[in-house]
This record gives C-alpha cells, sequence and structure tokens, in this order.
C-alpha cells in the first residue's frame, strides 16, 4: 500500500477545461453504393468520410456547443487521434454528466450519413472520474442519446464481455502504470493478445462498431464533489463561517464503508496470538459472561460488532457445550483466513448438537462454507416429516444460496420426500413457484428435476399407485389449479347480479371445462396429500 492510495483531488477544485482524445473507429464498416444520380453506382463503391460530433450533457439536457473532429477518410482503418477540448470545465460537472458521441458519414450526397452514436458517464460508480482508453460500442443508425437514462448507452453489458474486453481493461490499467512493467513478459503477452484479438475478430466477424476515447489522466484520482452555492454575491466571494451560516456542506470521503486497515490488523494479530498460546481451559469472567449472554439472544439479522466477534472467538473452547452458541461463534469467523476457518470446522464437528431451527440459519446467505451448509443438513436429518414439512418452505428458498445445483440441500430434500407423497407434493409446489425467477431457474429446475426421476421409480404402494401414477396425480393439480384460475377469471369479468355470474359458471362447466364436472381419476388434494 502506497501513500498514493489515500491522497485525490476533488473536481470542484480542478479549474481546466474538460479534454478527452477521439482515437480511432473499430470494426468493419458496411460498404454503401454512392447514392448520386450523375455517378455509376454499380461500377465504384464510394469511401466514408467520417467525423465524431461530440457532445456534453448535464443531467440529461445539452450544456454548451458540441464540437467536431476532422473528417477521416482513410480507411478501412479509421484513425482521428485528435485531442477535444470543451469550454466546459471539470469544476462544473454534475455527478451524472455525460458525454455523447455521434459519428457521421458526409460521402452521402447532400444529406450527412448517421453510422452510429454511443454515450458514456464521465464519473463511474465510485464517483471517481473515468480515465484512461474507454471502447464504446456504437448503436448502428442511431444519434448519441444524452437523456437519462441514455438510449445509447457506450458501455458493453457485462453479460455479453468476452476475453477480449478482460484484456483490454489490463492493458489500460498497464498503460497507466498500475501493473509492474517486466520487458520480456510484455512482449509475450503483447503477441498472445494479439493473437487473440485475431480469433475474437474472425469469430464474431465485427459485427460491432466501437469508438476508442482516451480520457485524460492526473497525477491523482479526482473525486466527484458539489461546490456550495452561496445565496449572495458577497458570500461567494468571501464564504462565511459554517457556524454562522448554520448550512451542512457534503465532503465526499472515499474510505467510508471500508474495513479500518489498523483494526483489521489489530484484529488479526490478537487471534493470531490466541492460535499460538491456545488455552482450552480459559473460562469467562462475569462480565464476560453476561456479554457473551448478551449476544446469545442477539437476533439472527443483527450484525456482530469486532469486540463481540473477539469475545466469542477468545472462548470459543468453553462454548462447545453451548448450542445457541454455534451460529454465533460462526459468524465471528475470519473465512478468508485459512487457518482460522480450518480450526473453526474442527470445532464445529465437537460442538453440541444444535436445534433443527437454529440449523436454518446456517442455511442464510451468510454462510457460504460448504462444511457449514452440510452440517446444516446433518441436523435437519433429525427432524421427523411433521416438523419438516413447516420449515419446507424456507428451505426451498434456501437453495438460492447454494453453489452447485445438486447440493447436499436439494438431495436432502428430495430423499425425504420421496418417502411422503405429502411432503413431495409440498416441494413440488414450492419449487415450481420459484422457476419463474429467471435468475435462479437452473437450481431449481434441477431440484424438480430430480423430485421427478425419484418418485417414478417408487415401488407400488398398497392401493396399487405406483411412482408414475403418484407423479401424474401431483401434475394433475397444476392442471386444475390452472383451470380454476380460468373459471375465476371469466367469471369475475361478468358484470350484473350473482344470477349472471352463476350462468356464467354453469356454461363453462359444459362446454370448456367440462371435465371439470367428472374426473376419470381422483386428483389428490392441495392441502389434505392423503386420502
Amino acid at each position: 500500500m502506497t501513500g498514493n492510495d489515500f491522497r485525490f483531488f476533488l473536481s470542484s477544485d480542478i479549474n481546466l477545461p474538460v479534454t478527452f482524445r477521439v482515437d480511432r473507429l473499430e470494426g468493419t464498416l458496411s460498404s454503401t453504393k454512392s447514392s448520386d444520380s450523375g455517378i455509376d453506382s454499380t461500377t465504384e463503391d464510394r469511401r466514408p468520410e467520417l467525423y465524431v460530433e461530440c457532445a456534453l450533457y448535464i443531467d440529461g439536457a445539452p450544456f454548451g456547443l458540441p464540437t467536431r473532429t476532422r473528417l477521416e477518410s482513410m480507411g478501412p482503418s479509421y484513425y482521428w487521434n485528435e485531442l477535444i477540448t470543451l469550454s466546459t470545465k471539470y469544476r462544473d460537472l454534475t455527478a451524472h454528466a455525460q458525454l455523447a458521441l455521434t459519428v457521421w458519414d458526409v460521402s452521402c450526397g447532400r444529406d450527412e450519413g448517421l453510422v452510429g452514436g454511443a454515450t458514456v458517464l464521465l464519473f463511474n460508480s465510485k464517483m471517481q472520474l473515468k480515465t484512461g482508453k474507454l471502447k464504446l460500442r456504437l448503436w448502428p443508425g442511431k444519434e448519441a442519446d444524452g437523456s437519462l437514462p441514455t438510449a445509447t448507452p457506450g458501455k458493453v453489458p457485462r453479460n455479453e464481455r468476452g476475453e477480449l474486453e478482460r484484456l483490454e481493461k489490463l492493458v489500460n490499467n498497464y498503460e497507466w502504470g498500475q501493473i509492474q512493467r517486466v520487458d520480456w513478459l510484455d512482449r509475450l503477452t503483447f503477441k498472445a493478445m494479439e493473437r487473440i484479438k485475431e480469433l475474437e475478430s474472425c469469430k464474431n466477424g465485427n459485427s460491432y462498431l466501437y469508438l476508442v476515447v482516451d480520457f485524460c489522466s492526473f497525477e491523482h484520482r479526482v473525486v466527484f464533489q458539489v461546490v456550495p452555492v452561496c445565496k449572495s454575491q458577497a458570500n461567494f466571494l468571501l464564504p462565511a463561517p459554517i457556524a454562522s451560516t448554520n448550512e451542512l456542506v457534503t465532503v465526499w470521503d472515499p474510505e467510508v464503508g471500508k474495513i479500518n486497515p489498523s483494526e483489521h490488523k489489530q484484529l488479526k494479530l490478537a487471534r493470531s496470538l490466541t492460535r499460538g498460546i491456545i488455552d482450552r481451559d480459559l473460562k469467562p469472567s462475569s462480565n464476560e459472561q453476561k456479554s457473551i449472554q448478551r449476544i446469545l439472544k442477539y437476533p439472527p439479522t443483527r450484525t456482530l460488532s469486532g469486540d463481540e466477534k473477539q469475545l466469542l472467538w477468545k472462548f470459543r473452547f468453553s462454548l462447545t457445550s453451548e448450542k445457541r452458541a454455534l451460529t454465533k461463534f460462526l459468524r465471528s469467523v475470519e473465512w478468508s483466513d485459512v487457518q482460522e476457518a480450518k480450526q473453526a470446522l474442527e470445532l464445529m464437528g465437537r460442538w453440541v448438537m444444535i436445534d433443527v431451527c437454529d440449523a436454518l440459519e446456517l442455511l442464510s446467505p451468510v454462510f457460504e462454507s460448504e462444511e457449514v451448509r452440510a452440517y446444516a443438513v446433518r441436523v435437519l436429518q433429525r427432524a421427523d416429516d411433521e416438523e419438516l414439512q413447516c420449515y419446507l418452505l424456507q428451505l426451498v428458498e434456501a437453495l438460492r444460496f447454494e453453489r452447485s445445483e445438486k447440493s447436499r440441500l436439494s438431495q436432502f430434500l428430495v430423499e425425504r420426500s420421496s418417502r411422503n407423497i405429502e411432503l413431495a407434493s409440498f416441494l413440488r409446489w414450492y419449487v415450481t413457484v420459484e422457476l419463474g425467477e429467471p435468475v435462479l431457474t437452473k437450481h431449481f429446475y434441477s431440484t424438480h428435476e430430480i423430485l421427478e426421476k425419484r418418485v417414478k421409480k417408487l415401488a407400488p404402494t398398497e392401493y396399487g399407485e405406483d411412482g408414475s401414477i403418484l407423479w401424474q396425480s401431483l401434475v394433475c393439480q397444476t392442471e386444475l389449479v390452472a383451470q380454476l384460475g380460468t373459471i375465476t377469471r371469466e367469471v369475475g369479468a361478468v358484470r350484473g347480479s350473482t344470477q349472471k355470474k352463476i350462468e356464467k359458471l354453469r356454461q363453462l362447466l359444459s362446454s370448456l371445462l367440462s371435465e371439470l364436472t367428472y374426473f376419470e381419476e381422483p386428483v389428490r388434494s392441495l392441502l389434505a396429500q392423503v386420502f
């Protein structure tokens, strides 16, 4: 860590005009024929002549006059390498200031042809001024939109970024000295990057156009800050003290919300000494015991402070007989420390068995360790079917926090449900509802698929129902709910007296939904599964 990490400029203190460099256009520009009637368009393609129009927008409104680059016609590679200086200064920018860049083609005849446009914010999500080279994706046939939110974002969506975008970001960091230079390794790396770039170009066929823009850099990072607006001209020339005006001044501190390095280092040293001198017989004093009991009564949603975590870690061996203390102790573990995590897992194995309700907390998103989540599943195995059904909805919700699609929790739920058709019905309904979540569909679809396979393999019951018949009875529940939903919407749409609604219901049951009046096979009830 160097001293430069804690130094920064405030944007309100920079009395310099906004400056950036329009570098080049990447990608294949679609060739078009000349539209001039006096020229034979079938014999010769026209050569595009491009320029870039740069406009600044403040909070969605244009600010100042747009600036244009020179014409460039040396295709297919278009290099401007032109420095653009706007009339606006950095101190005048707001947090939502953005640059709208539009590429025009003047070789289309009388009217200028629109190639594409892109918009980029000047400050990132951390309220720091963007620096270095940025590769903006152009929106074909669209002029850059400076409104908020913009319709032409130049930033490539995260789900579409590939290896090439990752390497370009590293190159940008390398050029600004954020990555150490090693000459012999750099030469090999850049050669490999060129090969990767050629392969990506061949694979994608340069389907997109990119405009490369180079933003200027400062000695230190630039952080956005609002300039306090004074009410009078006299105050503008000589600001009054804050105490006399009773006004609050917002100061941007980039260290707010981050871990205090001094406290973090002290905690690491304390735990390191504790690991070196392990006193398994260490007992808390009366005051420390009261503090521990107070911590154990905290709800699961409360975050432990650093001192509380240190207290639980210090007396971890004496707390192994207290089943309520395990979840709090695991919250005090620094899981990024390999040695500490290993010792915590060993101690968890010797802890007195916790209650089933406490095991639900270990399946929350706070605990990412596979060993901890597996321990929670082992505790749940002690619960009978009636108790498990009470927690089933929460357990299905916990599937979204599992790393693997075929997790131990998923296997446990399917295993128990395959023994009890009532649990299987509830599990199937809970999982089916979660299939509507587009982000985590794979987790729940995998559980639904495993449950279907296990139920279909069940042996025939005393009533002669094999696994396939049982599963089909569960599927019929979905069809029945869909039909009842249709009836509810159709009858609800009828305006008038109750008699008209009854007539509509009879009409539906005698025509489209006549199968509801007679069931060839009984449908298992959604609430009372056993019949």
